[in-house]
């Protein structure tokens, strides 16, 4: 995979700046699990369990979650789909594999810029986890973008170790 680098240091507009980083970082993400062999992918090497793969999938998952079926209001099948339980450990099933879950990763981004592309960052989510709340209480879209910078920051350094660990690799 291609390296993506940062948006310019001279972008200034909020809306594009964050959409700059949302795809560096979805990039990056791709990048730590590209080359990794499939034990590797579904190996975890930190206390709390989560393998790498099992992190792709939750962060296709949280695209899911907060801009389609919270921010749009859509119906989505399982918008919990990557845990075990609701609140429960991050799951992927033995037959699922890391080009099926990196497809569906990329449709969810795919359909979060679209979402992102026909709206304002003042505008108000239709819902919370399916919940109906009054406008006040709903979170801004752009609220729900820098929430989703800050996890994919996060995840991207949990990354980084992971894949140091596996391989050795570091850096970018």
């Amino acid at each position: 995979m291609e390296f993506m680098e940062e948006p310019p240091m001279t972008l200034s507009v909020p809306d594009e700046l964050m959409a700059g980083y949302l795809d560096f970082y979805r990039n990056t993400v791709l990048r730590k699990l590209d080359g990794l062999s499939d034990e590797e992918l579904r190996r975890s090497r930190v206390p709390s369990g989560w393998a790498p793969l099992e992190l792709l999938k939750h962060l296709a998952h949280v695209e899911m979650r907060w801009l389609q079926w919270g921010f749009a209001g859509e119906t989505v099948s399982e918008p919990w789909g990557d845990l075990e339980c609701r609140g429960g450990r991050w799951r992927v099933g033995p037959e699922e594999t890391f080009e099926e879950i990196r497809a569906f990763f990329e449709e969810q981004c795919d359909r979060s810029r679209a979402i992102v592309a026909g709206a304002r960052w003042e505008d108000r989510a239709a819902t919370l986890g399916g919940k109906v709340l009054p406008e006040g209480e709903r979170p801004a879209l752009g609220w729900i973008l820098f929430h989703l910078l800050q996890e994919y920051a996060r995840h991207t350094g949990h990354l980084d170790i992971a894949r140091e660990l596996a391989d050795g690799s570091v850096g970018e």
